[in-house]
């Protein structure tokens, strides 16, 4: 597996180097934006380690244009504190973050679980139909009115998670420990932002996805 460090702290990255390297990774290195766009074009990693502040272009707009053409799973390192610039980064299509200062486990920790969501093992059934949804899990498609929709690891585990229960109401937390792998109460508000992206992708079909105030959400029982 390869992981794309990007980040213009030249001794956090090459200490997150080394224990990507220890975990079995392939490691590429990026010091600034525009670099970060060439190398993940080139060289196709399988997960970039974003971080937001960054020269030439900072990490939001390197996460919007990665976007427009990949779905490449995106995990968030931030110094900020503030939720709101965390929510940016997850609108524009990041699956996870960290906020500074954190631990190298942690971060290798969360890219593990992050591709384990993207690569997991193939599910019993091959597919998962409701209304004009369709989910074929051996290619992990989606097919929206048989046009394939482009979801990133966390918009699919999340819209997998809801389907496959029509009606039942699942809170945010719950839905951060089936989509992240653990349950932290600090993470609840990232559903929000993940599912405001589901819902724009699904887009005349949004209303499938219900929010059940002050609970969280629910995939529509009445799907035809």
């Amino acid at each position: 597996m390869r992981v794309l460090l990007v980040d213009d702290d030249q001794k956090l990255l090459e200490l997150l180097s080394a224990y990507f390297l220890k975990n079995g990774f392939a490691v590429l290195e990026a010091t600034n934006g525009p670099d970060a766009l060439e190398l993940a074009q080139r060289e196709a990693p399988d997960l970039i380690v974003l971080d937001l502040m960054l020269p030439g272009l900072d990490g939001w707009e390197v996460c919007r244009r990665l976007r427009k053409t990949s779905d490449v799973p995106i995990l968030m390192l931030t110094a900020r504190d503030e939720e709101a610039d965390r929510l940016i980064g997850l609108e524009l299509g990041a699956d996870d973050y960290v906020t500074k200062p954190f631990s190298p486990r942690e971060v290798v920790a969360r890219a593990k679980a992050i591709l384990r969501r993207s690569r997991r093992e193939m599910p019993a059934e091959n597919e998962l139909r409701q209304g004009p949804l369709v989910m074929l899990m051996e290619q992990h498609r989606v097919l929206l009115h048989g046009k394939e929709l482009e979801l990133t690891p966390t918009e699919y585990k999340l819209l997998e998670t809801l389907a496959a229960k029509p009606g039942r109401v699942f809170s945010r937390l719950q839905l951060v420990e089936q989509v992240q792998g653990y349950a932290f109460e600090g993470y609840e508000r990232t559903v929000d932002a993940h599912i405001k992206n589901l819902r724009r992708k699904l887009g005349e079909e949004q209303q499938l996805v219900q929010t059940v105030y002050g609970v969280g959400y629910k995939w529509s029982s009445e799907a035809e």
